[in-house]
């Protein structure tokens, strides 16, 4: 049942991802952006939102060092002194990468690292929190073993499959380009941490 899950939900986050950016235009994932960045300088206050833009704005720029595909810059002086073939090779990245799906993965890249940096400014605030989530359920699970308590393997498997399936959704949800509370991503991590701290307690022990 886990492993079914686990490639259903990875393959339905793939596909997803691959069909945003043929349904909206790069402008619609930059408007939502802006408006997200407004309402977190509303809700958090213009510094910590400044400091989430900051931190998106690097992590952009180090996946486009990163990356493999050729950018509009580096292009045109290797080519030129190539001669026809890099003219040939040029047109061709220009009909592969110079379109409205390339540029809208581009924004929606820039969308999900803005959203990506607002989740880890939290998430360091809330690691308190989840480990006690995951000590209680150590304890918890140390206990039922033993005083001989059935652990319960349905249980188990429903709430992995559930942090699984909440995993996956937090990932959708940095791409969608549909508006999300700033108190979302705040939240995230103790959505995700709570069915796997469930999970650890119904975990079979020996001894």
């Amino acid at each position: 049942m886990i492993r079914a899950v686990a490639v259903f939900a990875l393959s339905t986050l793939l596909l997803l991802i691959l069909y945003l950016p043929s349904a909206h235009p790069p402008e619609r994932f930059v408007q939502q952006l802006q408006q997200e960045h407004l309402r977190a300088s509303d809700v958090w206050g213009i510094a910590t939102a400044d400091r989430i833009l900051d931190r998106a704005m690097a992590m952009t720029s180090r996946a486009g060092a990163a990356s493999p595909l050729p950018t509009h810059q580096a292009a045109p002086e290797g080519q030129r002194s190539a001669g026809r073939i890099g003219q040939e090779m040029a047109q061709v990245n220009r009909r592969l990468f110079d379109n409205a799906y390339f540029r809208s993965i581009e924004a929606l890249l820039e969308l999900a690292s803005y959203r990506l940096s607002a989740l880890l400014e939290w998430a360091p605030k809330s690691l308190f929190l989840m480990l006690a989530l995951l000590a209680d359920s150590f304890a918890r699970r140390v206990i039922k073993a033993h005083e001989f308590t059935r652990h319960d393997p349905e249980l188990f498997a429903l709430c992995l499959s559930a942090a699984i399936v909440a995993t996956c959704a937090c990932a959708l949800s940095l791409a969608l380009p549909v508006s999300v509370h700033p108190l979302a991503w705040a939240a995230a991590p103790l959505g995700m941490a709570a069915p796997i701290a469930r999970a650890v307690a119904d975990f079979h022990r020996r001894g």
